[in-house]
């Protein structure tokens, strides 16, 4: 479980995927695995494509040994043919934030929670369901404004939940959960 804020509160926050720096985020941070997911975290909406600056990441990530597996509440055959074409293993059907999905994929890539980090655009499923297993979870900003009827919707309460949190010049400066501990103490 996060030491402090809420499940909802991410431990870091990013523009995109490409802004994690490798060495310093994530292996300096002792994080070893990381659980992807999808749909406006790494595959754009409005085009169906990866972005090539992700796809480059995500091959110096696999150059750095960071293991990824592709984590997503979609169902469709397209998710499984991107896991295909990028190479790495998915959960399909997560049913986040529900622990289902996120212990079949630590299991499937076999990592353990300690030094795995949830990496995706939502804060009620992708944060909230990190935390509630104990790890963590970074939040990117969505790579377009297109989404579900019902992610739209929850959109508008992570924004109240962000409060003043943007990811600015790419990366916050300091995590958000640094800055809602600072704020509650003012």
């Amino acid at each position: 479980m996060p030491s402090s804020g809420s499940f909802f509160t991410p431990d870091r926050y990013f523009s995109r995927l490409s802004r994690i720096d490798i060495a310093k985020d994530l292996l300096g941070a002792g994080l070893r695995t990381v659980l992807l997911d999808i749909d406006n975290t790494i595959l754009r909406r409005d085009t169906h494509e990866v972005p090539r600056d992700i796809v480059v990441w995500l091959a110096q990530a696999k150059q750095a040994n960071i293991t990824i597996c592709l984590l997503s509440n979609n169902w469709h055959t397209s998710v499984l043919e991107l896991a295909e074409t990028l190479d790495l293993p998915i959960v399909a059907k997560a049913l986040k934030p529900l622990p289902f999905g996120y212990l079949r994929a630590l299991s499937l890539v076999h990592a353990k929670r300690a030094n795995s980090v949830v990496i995706g655009d939502q804060l009620f499923t992708d944060v909230a369901g990190a935390h509630a297993l104990g790890m963590r979870a970074f939040l990117l900003a969505p790579l377009v404004e297109q989404d579900l009827t019902h992610t739209l919707f929850l959109r508008n309460i992570e924004r109240a939940l962000l409060g003043d949190a943007q990811p600015e010049g790419g990366v916050v400066a300091q995590s958000v959960r640094e800055m809602h501990e600072r704020g509650s103490e003012e």
